[in-house]
């Protein structure tokens, strides 16, 4: 769809030379879930997250992680006022459309799982209250692969909330020289404009759960999933929840293809970016899993029967 491209088009003028990471990042947002990406500092991932709330006038908010952080830094606090003696709940910076969390995992699993009710349910609970969150609603998080001295890994629930895991990886070098010229005058994402509506966006998520998907792609999918289960150097394989979440983002890609039908080639595509980390490989350390992982998938995507 032509809003679809006029989206990845303006993100693209900040991120360049990327158009497989706008992509996914764009599916996630279709499809209601959430980014986590994986790389090292200065890559552009905080741009990314900034471009994406421009190009939707939406509001934006960037929280550096660190192991000091507490929950409610995240979601707010109760404060007590005694000229009015009565207790007034300060919401937290979590209360935004696009919610960027810098390196997630050098905050402590209590804080970490401070996001995990609003990710899902689209709401936070303090102080025996419930708040709904805006909409939309996309958590962007990152962590740095590279470096593990005082940090906490996600945990396996955390990361099942993200519906995608990606990296940006390095730019060409004519890439790099482009963005040399575009920041001589500050930061090309100041500039943008924003190209979507909330209403629009709305309506196009609605419109990815209207994307068909066929009993023989369905089964497809879960031919995947099912592999991950049993695949002997897996020793946790893709949950109920992560199936769901690999079905939906299936619909999301096909929409942004410009179609109401999903392929088999949109499984292929995704079944890394939305797999590899929900899976545990048996018997290898952290800083080796993620790359294992990815070749697995591929092996169990390779050797899976494609629907005719």
């Amino acid at each position: 769809m032509q809003w679809i491209r006029t989206l990845e088009e303006n993100i693209g003028k900040v991120l360049l030379g990327k158009e497989n990471v706008i992509r996914l990042a764009v599916v996630a947002l279709l499809a209601d879930g959430h980014l986590l990406i994986e790389d090292a500092p200065g890559l552009g991932k905080t741009s990314l997250a900034k471009a994406i709330a421009q190009s939707l006038n939406a509001s934006f908010a960037r929280l550096q992680c660190t192991p000091d952080l507490l929950p409610s830094d995240i979601l707010g606090s109760s404060i007590f006022f005694p000229n009015r003696g009565e207790f007034e709940f300060r919401k937290g910076p979590i209360f935004t459309n696009v919610f960027l969390a810098d390196e997630i995992n050098r905050t402590t699993p209590r804080t970490q799982s401070a996001l995990l009710e609003a990710m899902m349910e689209h709401q936070i609970s303090a102080d025996g209250t419930t708040y709904p969150l805006e909409r939309p609603f996309l958590v962007l998080a990152t962590q740095n692969p590279f470096e593990f001295e005082g940090t906490y890994p996600l945990p396996e629930n955390q990361l099942d909330r993200f519906m995608i895991c990606t990296s940006v990886g390095y730019p060409t070098r004519e890439v790099e020289r482009k963005v040399f010229q575009d920041h001589r005058a500050g930061e090309p994402v100041d500039d943008l404009r924003p190209v979507l509506t909330a209403d629009q966006l709305a309506t196009l998520q609605k419109a990815v759960r209207e994307v068909r998907v066929e009993d023989s792609i369905s089964d497809y999918i879960l031919d995947i999933v099912h592999a991950t289960r049993d695949h002997k150097e897996l020793s946790l394989g893709v949950s109920t929840r992560g199936a769901l979440t690999f079905y939906r983002a299936v619909q999301g890609l096909a929409l942004a293809e410009g179609r109401d039908f999903a392929i088999p080639d949109d499984i292929k595509l995704l079944a890394q970016p939305v797999l590899a980390h929900r899976v545990i490989c048996a018997g290898m350390v952290r800083e080796g899993q993620r790359q294992r992982s990815r070749q697995i998938l591929k092996q169990i995507v390779d050797t899976t029967p494609v629907p005719g």
